[in-house]
């Protein structure tokens, strides 16, 4: 039996119950036991599944790429739960109690903690080979945009992780054509509509609170973590003063780890509801707080107007000129989110109540490290625009738009339904 299936089995058997308690998404509780790391929602390592392209209408062939790109696997903020768990662990280590997983978390704590280094929010290796792979199969899924000595423009965000991400992407297309010229730049200016967030996630708060509410019926056996960790429950309690602390420090430990390349998965110290009910609450505030919620989505996702906008201005300049080939924008998650609710990006993008987020809206799929949105444009020799959409590499659909063929639309069809997302 390998590690992966004994992680599902002990998983299993922390869910048997979980439909005779309070409500639990079937479609969460499905993914997070296949894999628990996914329980993180945007701290999850990207996640790259079969592609599947439907061929465009005959005459039309892609010419024109726009693009907006999350930074890729990268730190967390702070280092005081990592040394919080390792103190207690190594005070379980001293008194000779520490299960054979306990050491094996000590161990992965300690990873992590040196891994971090006391830099918050930096890109680690991962989010570089990320962002390399996502440039490499957009460059081979559409060779005919960037054949010859063609040119790139590219903008990132001010902060560290997306220009390192920008640079592993334009040098991943690089090495794919050497003859490609990169217009690469960075500043406040275009802050605006990269990071478009203007501290919405605090101002959203009572619109998550119902939401939040039903999520704390959800049982959380903390004191399961003990068990897990410690040969002897009683004793650990001479120095464990809080399970709940001791499960919110081993949680903040084990959503980073896999971002600095630690397989050893760190959920299964976790029973599930505990799991379960933290997953949750991320869930909720992240829909809530940059979606296309029904409570709170009307007044942020207009905030995604600038980089709408931004959007259609470079692919019509393109359009009408082809002075480059693609446009790629390098930010954050939160400006993402808020981006593909106002295109109404199906999935993504669905306006969706406080009481349905968690069945219709997982936030491991919708918005992992190094998320991104592909608009791809095709034109026939009439001079007819198409477009397709595709996030996360995988073709979307526009919510309340009819497709004029397969998951295709005209351009202009597109650009006259922006304010769509009211619907």
């Amino acid at each position: 039996m390998n590690k992966r299936t004994i992680v599902i089995a002990v998983l299993l058997l922390g869910a048997a119950a979980a439909f005779a308690q309070p409500h639990r998404s079937e479609a969460a509780v499905r993914a997070l036991m296949e894999d628990p790391s996914r329980a993180g929602n945007n701290t999850n390592s990207y996640e790259f599944h079969e592609i599947k392209d439907t061929k465009p209408p005959k005459g039309y062939k892609p010419f024109y790429i726009s693009h907006y790109g999350r930074h890729g696997s990268r730190s967390n903020w702070g280092g005081k739960a990592y040394e919080d768990l390792i103190a207690t662990l190594e005070e379980g280590q001293r008194m000779g109690i520490l299960t054979p997983g306990g050491d094996s978390l000590l161990v992965a704590a300690r990873r992590v903690l040196a891994s971090y280094d006391g830099m918050d929010g930096r890109l680690s290796q991962r989010g570089v080979r990320e962002h390399t792979a996502i440039a490499e199969r957009m460059f081979k899924r559409y060779p005919e945009v960037f054949k010859g000595d063609r040119k790139v423009r590219a903008f990132g965000s001010t902060v560290q992780r997306c220009l390192i991400s920008m640079n592993a992407f334009t040098t991943s297309l690089t090495r794919q054509n050497p003859k490609l010229y990169f217009y690469l730049d960075t500043g406040e200016k275009f802050m605006d509509y990269l990071d478009n967030e203007h501290g919405w996630q605090q101002k959203a708060a009572p619109a998550m609170r119902p939401a939040m509410e039903a999520v704390r019926s959800l049982p959380d056996d903390t004191l399961g973590v003990l068990s897990r960790i410690f040969t002897d429950v009683p004793k650990s309690r001479t120095f464990v003063k809080s399970a709940r602390s001791l499960t919110e420090n081993l949680w903040n430990t084990a959503i980073i780890s896999e971002d600095f390349d630690i397989e050893d998965n760190l959920f299964r110290f976790l029973p599930f509801d505990a799991l379960y009910k933290r997953w949750a609450q991320s869930n909720i505030m992240l829909y809530t707080g940059h979606c296309n919620s029904v409570e709170a989505g009307d007044s942020r996702v207009p905030m995604a107007k600038s980089c709408v906008e931004d959007i259609v201005a470079k692919a019509d300049e393109c359009i009408a000129t082809g002075a480059y080939c693609a446009d790629l924008r390098f930010g954050h998650d939160y400006p993402l989110m808020a981006l593909v609710s106002y295109l109404g990006i199906e999935g993504v993008g669905d306006r969706i109540p406080a009481d349905q987020i968690c069945d219709k809206w997982l936030g491991f799929w919708n918005i992992p490290m190094a998320s991104n949105l592909q608009i791809i444009f095709y034109r026939n020799k009439s001079g007819d625009v198409l477009v397709k959409f595709l996030y996360q590499e995988q073709e979307k659909l526009l919510r309340g738009l009819e497709p004029d063929y397969g998951p295709y639309y005209k351009w202009e069809k597109v650009k006259a339904n922006l304010e769509g997302y009211k619907r």
